[in-house]
């Protein structure tokens, strides 16, 4: 079967095609999620295995954002969330020794994933009137391909 390419007749427009009260379809929760990458350098104390010399890794970060969209549709732009990992968060991270510029702890990916939890909670908490109920519902940081820690909000967040 071939596949023909189309180009639109007409490009749809607000107000013309679609009203600006039809962009928001529905008032439910919603989870967007963003993934990041970053290089670093630790090592472990009290641990007798090779992760106790100084070594590396590519780290992969994965946010679950929810919250409730706004009336253009929107949760969070996504470039919004790069902009709170960019500045808030991963500026600690890539390419640090990670036994430094974290808050002091054993640098496992169990602690880890909790401080990077608590980072982007407190950058969404500060911009509340921003985004309509959005939390961090997860947080999953690979420290290899195969290997991760998870923090979730009900594991968290005491209520």
């Amino acid at each position: 079967m071939m596949y023909g390419f189309r180009i639109v007749d007409k490009l749809q427009k607000i107000n013309e095609d679609i009203k600006s009260t039809q962009l928001k379809y529905h008032a439910k929760r919603v989870l967007v999620s963003k993934e990041f990458t970053f290089d670093a350098a630790h090592h472990l104390h009290c641990y007798e295995g090779k992760c106790k010399n100084l070594h590396g890794h590519t780290y992969r970060v994965i946010f679950g954002l929810s919250g409730f969209i706004d009336d253009r549709g929107l949760l969070i732009d996504f470039g919004d969330i790069k902009e709170i990992w960019k500045n808030e968060i991963e500026i600690f991270l890539d390419h640090k020794y990670l036994n430094e510029t974290l808050p002091l702890m054993n640098t496992t990916a169990e602690n880890m994933v909790v401080w990077i939890y608590e980072k982007m909670a407190d950058a969404l908490k500060n911009r509340q009137e921003q985004y309509d109920g959005a939390r961090v519902e997860f947080v999953r940081l690979y420290e290899t391909p195969t290997s991760y820690a998870e923090a979730k909000r009900e594991w968290m967040e005491v209520e």
